[in-house]
């Protein structure tokens, strides 16, 4: 019998997510939509305590190498923006308003910014400046950022590798295709389902960054204007989509202008509060 990766991969991972158990969700109370059923097969603990360590040390080397919040009108700036959505969190958790919540700034060129679990964000300045963004722009990436931690992303793509490599080893021994068989599995589950999970994931708190900014008054169709000028500033420097970790730039924004009509009641209310 001729044995396809896609097919063992798709096989073992069905079982898996059906016998393993671990599923819930997150958050609730969301406007635009993200309250599907998430697996979560390790603690949101363990993911905290490795995600400070983690942040703590980039902070000190990046102080060694002088660049941690060399601007402080920036460095102001973002926090002033942070807090605002910050203060939202609770529409979607009760706990996030309660996180030990810290940003900074690193001086860089890169287009990044990130928040790990449990409300550590870290944003490098180049994506400020290169991009000239406004206090509505920022508030749609912080916001984006936020949500995979609202939605603990990362424990939940460690408990979706767990979940394969515990159905790949299973499926491998089944099969009988040996270790061979059992690594084609495996790399055919890093380029078609894994990838696809990041997406989604993407897609997930582009949605509920959105709204989050929304509800903290920043205009949503900030969104519009942050992603076509990352297709300027990305242009030609992108994989197909179906191959990347992050849905293309127009695809964003198509979806962005989809949910406007449910976003924009939000923020026309709080800039009236």
């Amino acid at each position: 019998m001729k044995i396809n990766a896609r097919t063992i991969v798709a096989c073992c991972l069905g079982l898996s997510l059906l016998n393993l158990g671990g599923c819930e969700t997150t958050t609730s109370g969301s406007d635009v939509g993200a309250d599907r059923s998430q697996l979560l097969l390790v603690s949101s603990a363990q993911l905290d305590q490795m995600a400070v360590e983690a942040y703590f040390k980039l902070k000190a080397d990046s102080t060694a190498r002088g660049v941690l919040n060399k601007d402080q009108a920036m460095l102001k700036r973002v926090r002033a923006v942070s807090s605002r959505l910050q203060g939202q969190t609770g529409v979607f958790r009760r706990d996030a308003p309660g996180w030990q919540w810290e940003v900074n700034v690193i001086k860089s060129n890169e287009l990044n910014a990130f928040c790990m679990p449990g409300g550590k964000i870290m944003v490098y300045s180049g994506l400020i400046t290169k991009l000239n963004m406004t206090d509505s722009e920022l508030a749609v990436v912080l916001g984006h950022e936020i949500a995979h931690a609202l939605r603990e992303h990362s424990r939940e793509q460690v408990s979706q590798a767990m979940a394969a490599q515990t159905a790949i080893g299973v499926g491998a021994t089944v099969l009988g295709i040996g270790d061979a068989g059992a690594n084609m599995a495996a790399s055919g589950y890093r380029a078609l389902i894994a990838t696809r999970f990041s997406r989604s994931h993407e897609s997930e708190a582009d949605r509920i960054g959105l709204e989050l900014s929304a509800r903290a008054g920043y205009d949503p169709r900030g969104g519009i204007t942050l992603w076509q000028k990352m297709i300027s500033a990305n242009q030609g420097g992108r994989p197909p989509e179906f191959l990347s970790s992050h849905p293309a730039e127009a695809s964003r924004v198509r979806e962005i202008e989809k949910l406007l009509p449910t976003v924009m009641p939000l923020y026309k209310a709080a800039i009236r509060d």
